[in-house]
């Protein structure tokens, strides 16, 4: 056969390939969940980062964690990181919901760790 025949594992019998979320090369798998830092409830304890660091950070200026990324770790790691939580504020949502969530937070509101409070400009 040519080098586009039937053997080529590259060579491709669709044209127009739809992609859907379950390709490998994309995990396999749909996930149906995201995790979520309430940072008005962390106090900075840095446990979750401690035990899932490739989804967590701790933010320098507030001192808080966040979740940096979706797929940093597996569910099972991310899980744990959160059974740490002393004040139990990292949650599973549904991905659709983080935007709102992410937006109802008013940083600006936040006291930092460690550092002075910010007085209010007016």
């Amino acid at each position: 056969m040519s080098e586009y025949g039937c053997n080529n594992p590259l060579y491709n019998f669709e044209e127009n390939i739809e992609v859907t979320g379950f390709e490998p090369v994309l995990g396999g798998q749909l996930a149906e969940k995201a995790v979520w830092v309430d940072e008005a409830r962390c106090i900075g304890c840095k446990y979750c980062v401690h035990v899932a660091s490739n989804t967590f950070i701790v933010d320098e200026f507030h001192g808080r964690s966040r979740a940096m990324r979706q797929d940093g770790d597996s569910v099972d790691v991310i899980q744990e990181a959160i059974d740490t939580c002393p004040v139990d504020c990292i949650h599973w949502v549904k991905f659709e919901e983080l935007d709102d969530l992410e937006n109802s937070l008013d940083r600006d509101m936040f006291q930092s760790f460690g550092k002075p409070p910010r007085m209010n400009k007016h």
